[in-house]
């Protein structure tokens, strides 16, 4: 199939558990264009370098403002004078939330919700350390708006915005094939990170299931995402992650207890030891379910000596 849709996928190594992000290659009539880019390191400039060697990149399209996929934008950029394509919300959360002005309210932020000092430090230096791998940034030539489209490989694809595990994240569907590149917006083997960062949308659980039910209206055929293999059955993959929230937000309403904090939540969330990288997503995952169940009256949320507390109404 995707030798039929003329895209390559080129998987690149991420230091992390999650060891891996897959960008995208098709030629286009113009030259070659690219699906997101991989950190800013070593590995990933030796993999563009051999699969782009004497070839003429004219089109990098970032998906999301998230490191793996944003992160080397700038820097090919400035190597093949390319054109970046993303969102207008995504660059500006790209372009600040790495800067000290942001990085500097994170530890008061953690604070706020009952992180022990010593986790606080090393969670605000993981953020810190991301620095070297999303700089330079790009220069955005255009900004995707739902409804949008480029040609990629043989096909055209629409532009369709899916706000939740980001809030400017973009996905690219073809009507005709029923393909979706689907980014982080659905993946075959992990459910996306869906997570408060303290900036961008308050309720980001409420906006990742409106996009899903948006993209199940589609009955995507074929989906190509951003971690793991290609698959079948969008709306199969749909459902199992649709049933995994539902299955987290009732886990969370049994064992969240009154005064509970979101870091206290995020341990019986995520019961196994995590580094501080991981922390970040985790405490992130636990806010948003937590704060969905507040918007949805199952929970109160409550400020008491400075740090919010949930219980039940």
């Amino acid at each position: 199939m995707l030798a039929k849709l003329g895209i390559e996928v080129v998987r690149l190594d991420l230091p992390f558990r999650l060891n891996h992000v897959n960008c995208l290659s098709a030629e286009g009539k113009d030259g070659w264009a690219i699906i997101d880019t991989g950190l800013n390191h070593k590995k990933t400039r030796a993999v563009w370098h051999d699969k782009l060697n004497n070839k003429e990149l004219k089109h990098i399209y970032v998906s999301h403002y998230h490191p793996d996929h944003f992160g080397y934008a700038g820097g090919l950029q400035q190597l093949t004078g390319a054109s970046v394509y993303m969102s207008e919300i995504d660059e500006a959360s790209g372009k600040t939330v790495w800067e000290p002005a942001f990085i500097n309210t994170i530890k008061e932020n953690y604070k706020d919700y009952g992180v022990p000092v010593n986790h606080m430090i090393n969670m605000t230096e993981d953020t810190e350390s991301f620095v070297k791998y999303i700089t330079p940034y790009p220069q955005v030539y255009e900004h995707f708006e739902a409804g949008n489209k480029i040609v990629f490989g043989n096909y055209e694809y629409e532009i369709i915005t899916t706000p939740g595990h980001a809030d400017g994240l973009v996905v690219f569907y073809n009507k005709e094939t029923g393909t979706l590149l689907s980014t982080d917006h659905i993946l075959p083997d992990i459910t996306p990170n869906v997570a408060y960062w303290f900036h961008g949308l308050e309720n980001p659980l409420q906006a990742y299931i409106n996009s899903l039910n948006k993209v199940k209206k589609l009955e995507v055929e074929f989906v190509v995402p951003s971690h793991g293999n290609p698959f079948f059955d969008a709306n199969k993959r749909i459902n199992e992650i649709l049933l995994h929230h539902d299955e987290r937000l009732s886990f969370v309403l049994d064992k969240v207890e009154n005064g509970d904090t979101a870091y206290q939540m995020s341990d019986k969330l995520f019961s196994f030891e995590l580094d501080a990288h991981e922390k970040r997503f985790a405490l992130g995952e636990t806010i948003a379910h937590l704060d969905y169940l507040v918007s949805k009256g199952e929970l109160k949320k409550e400020k008491v000596n400075e740090i919010w507390q949930y219980c039940f109404n």
